[in-house]
């Protein structure tokens, strides 16, 4: 009489609508608190972040709940200005780090250079990261790119970090990495020098990340407008923020420190693999 099937006549949904509505609210929350301090992650990290709190949610969920609330990662447009300049006639080294397996901490060091945009100027940021862990082991800030801006970025990190002789330093070919102070510098500390080849700006692509994700989880959100706004920021979020907190996929969803943490309790747990 109702031209209805039997099965659909006693079919009771799985879950109760406003036992759902509840849950996806409570879900809602959890995102916004995390996309709070991290506007870039997608579905996957915000559901790596999540398991880490002890959450096991479906990532089909998260990625609906995101869609229908309109929480997308944010994103956007950065305005470019040129950092590198290959243009010189000093010495150019070759690339010692294409289809090297990386195994360990210190093992390669990748240097690169980007500006942020603030009110009146350009302000210069000379990075260098650990490939092994993607960590931000040395940092300077100027309000010029010359190589003395590159040359306290290695300083810190060869304070900090005290590598062995043969870590390979990798940049590309700008004439601040050519430099005789900077070359002087990796000669005195044994270091293996490396650069990009010509014109192809994948082989120092992790560097270039951090720098992006440096700009849309940082800089653009927060509207740096003075140099004292970089000197007080930047710290934070290098040191707090990226090397502490931010998931890497290619990591397994863990941090840099993470990382490099689980690496030395398993070479401490077993020796011999030294």
């Amino acid at each position: 009489m109702l031209e209805m099937s039997v099965s659909t006549y006693y079919h009771k949904p799985k879950i109760d609508p406003v036992q759902k509505a509840i849950r996806d609210c409570d879900l809602r929350d959890w995102i916004e608190r995390i996309q709070a301090e991290f506007p870039r992650y997608g579905y996957r990290r915000i559901r790596a972040y999540l398991q880490r709190e002890g959450l096991q949610l479906n990532g089909k969920r998260i990625r609906r709940v995101m869609r229908e609330y309109g929480l997308f990662a944010e994103i956007k447009k950065v305005f470019k200005t040129v950092t590198t300049d290959s243009d010189h006639e000093l010495r150019i080294y070759p690339n010692l780090v294409k289809g090297m397996k990386i195994t360990q901490p210190n093992q390669v060091w990748v240097a690169d250079i980007t500006y942020i945009r603030i009110a009146t100027c350009f302000v210069y940021l000379a990075v260098i990261l650990d490939l092994f862990s993607r960590k931000v082991v040395g940092w300077a800030v100027a309000k010029h790119m010359r190589s003395e801006l590159c040359v306290e970025a290695l300083k810190m990190a060869i304070e900090k970090r005290k590598p062995r002789a043969g870590c390979i330093h990798h940049s590309d070919r700008g004439v601040q990495y050519a430099s005789d102070d900077y070359i002087e510098l990796l000669a005195e500390n044994e270091f293996g020098i490396s650069m990009s080849r010509k014109g192809n700006p994948y082989d120092n692509a992790f560097a270039e990340t951090f720098m992006k994700t440096l700009k849309y989880e940082e800089v653009l959100l927060n509207d740096y407008e003075t140099f004292n706004d970089v000197l007080e920021r930047l710290p934070r979020f290098i040191e707090d923020v990226y090397n502490k907190k931010r998931l890497h996929s290619s990591l397994g969803y863990m941090s840099p420190d993470e990382y490099e943490q689980k690496y030395n309790q398993e070479q401490a747990s077993n020796p011999l693999s030294t």
